[in-house]
């Protein structure tokens, strides 16, 4: 059992994990990092400081206070605003690898990220509800905006994933899982 955010994750883990002979869980221990660092961005978000990427806008917006009734809107939009790729996906693979480095990171306990988005992502690597990630497009000087985008788009019910038939709407199969 790989635990996501304490264990050394190593490619040939990461592989393991995704070709399903290896299993993952959050330990108590990542569980209360992941707690204490959302404490911290909420606490922030709720206050009267403007905290950057928080409670703000974006870009030329940086200096645009969001209200904290308005933030999580905020932040759903930025996801989809940067779903900008195109062409061809990579493999379902390769995207499920991204969702468990994605997880491992989260873990750690540095991001701020909510313990219910960490609980869904390992959902989806362990329930195989993997996004479609298109091959090119991104936004942004690191040119992993819209990659990670569209990897969480399925966390809002937005996007595609793979099926047994191909790409099909995120909707749909968070519906057929009771999401």
């Amino acid at each position: 059992m790989f635990k996501l955010g304490i264990d050394h994750l190593t490619a040939g883990v990461a592989l393991a994990i995704a070709r399903g002979t290896k299993d993952i869980e959050i330990s108590d221990v990542a569980r209360e990092n992941v707690k204490a660092s959302e404490a911290i961005v909420a606490e922030l978000a709720a206050g009267d400081r403007t905290v950057y990427g928080i409670n703000t806008g974006f870009g030329p917006l940086c200096d645009t206070k969001i209200s904290p009734k308005d933030t999580k809107e905020l932040q759903r939009k930025i996801l989809l605003s940067h779903s900008v790729g195109t062409g061809e996906p990579i493999s379902k693979e390769l995207s499920k690898l991204m969702l468990i480095l994605k997880a491992h990171a989260l873990c750690k306990g540095f991001s701020g990220v909510s313990e219910a988005v960490v609980d869904r992502i390992v959902f989806h690597i362990k329930n195989d509800i993997i996004p479609v990630v298109p091959k090119q497009g991104s936004v942004g000087a690191s040119g992993d905006l819209a990659p990670l985008s569209h990897l969480f788009l399925p966390l809002l019910g937005e996007g595609y994933v793979w099926g047994e038939e191909g790409r099909m709407p995120a909707a749909n199969v968070l519906s057929e899982n009771g999401l």
